[in-house]
Parts: C-alpha cells; structure tokens; sequence
C-alpha cells in the first residue's frame, strides 16, 4: 500500500509553493527597475556628516552606489579599494556613495574608525532603499551616468573586480 500525503500537508505545501512563486516573481519585477538603461530610482538618507544627502543632489556626476553592511567580509575588503576609486576619480566629476544596510548605524561607524572613508557613507537602517534597488545580497553595486540612468550593476566582490569598475568609470566620466 502506497503511503498518501494528509491533505493539511498539500494545503500547505500550495500555499508554500505559491508564496515562494510570488516572492520570486516580485523579486524580478523589482529586479527589473534597476536593469541597466533604466532610470534609478530616486532616494535620500541620512549620512555620516549627519546630514541628509539626496540622489537628485547628484545629477551630473557619475555615481557609484555600494550597499554593504559591515558584518559582509566581501564588503570589508572591498572598502579600501572603493576608497581609490574615489580619490582617483573625484576630480572627473565621479562619487560614490556607500548604502549601509545594517539595522544599527553604530555598526558601520565602528568599522568604519578602522578603516576611513572619504566618500559618503548612508545609512538605509530599514533597507528602503536597498528593496527599492532590489540588492539581492552584499555588497551590490550600481553604476549611474550623468543623466541619473543605471549602467553596470555588479553583485558580490572578489579582488580584481575593481579593474573592470575603473573601465565602467573611466569611460562614463569621458561621455
């Protein structure tokens, strides 16, 4: 005899089923609204310097956004090399903002007495604007021109992925 599921079981194992579908499906809709050639999505946050920066502050220059979060290894080696870029690209007319994404913004300040930044650092304490830029983990990064459109979108970090930012930058900073 052939053992039958209880029908509780298929009951919830559908709705499982159909919750999971719909994040996924809602995750790719959101994925979407940063695709490249998009407009990115508007924002602003409280910073560092305790004032409030807004992304529509920006237009004109070429940004870098870096979400990350301090407990992110990736993130953490990543910092110091995001902090080149900058210094190197600044007088092009380039920023770069870092979204810290942790609930505690004492965190990030804390890792962020070892290693300085001179770059604008946000904090997205409820995530807002990492959802709002569907950030599927950390760190994710997004490239915009000048006119405020998404370019590259780049998740995760591994050393020699600043090679390929320094291209993306070099050649929006030119455009």
């Amino acid at each position: 005899m052939k053992p039958t599921a209880h029908p509780h079981r298929i009951a919830l194992a559908t709705r499982l089923l159909g919750c999971c579908l719909a994040a996924a499906l809602s995750w790719s809709a959101s994925a979407a609204s940063i695709a490249p050639g998009s407009t990115a999505p508007g924002f602003q946050l409280h910073s560092s310097t305790s004032t409030d920066l807004s992304l529509s502050d920006l237009k004109g220059q070429v940004v870098l956004i870096n979400f990350w979060a301090s407990w992110c290894g990736p993130c953490r080696q990543e910092m110091p090399v995001l902090e080149q870029l900058y210094k190197k690209y600044k007088p092009a007319g380039f920023t770069l903002l870092g979204v810290n994404v942790e609930p505690k913004s004492a965190d990030a300040v804390g890792f962020l007495k070892s290693t300085p930044v001179s770059f604008p650092i946000l904090f997205d304490p409820d995530s807002k604007v990492s959802q709002l830029y569907a950030v599927p983990g950390m760190p994710s990064t997004v490239i915009l021109d000048r006119t405020g459109k998404v370019r590259y979108v780049h998740q995760g970090y591994k050393p020699g992925d600043e090679s390929e930012y320094q291209d993306q930058i070099r050649s929006l900073v030119r455009e």
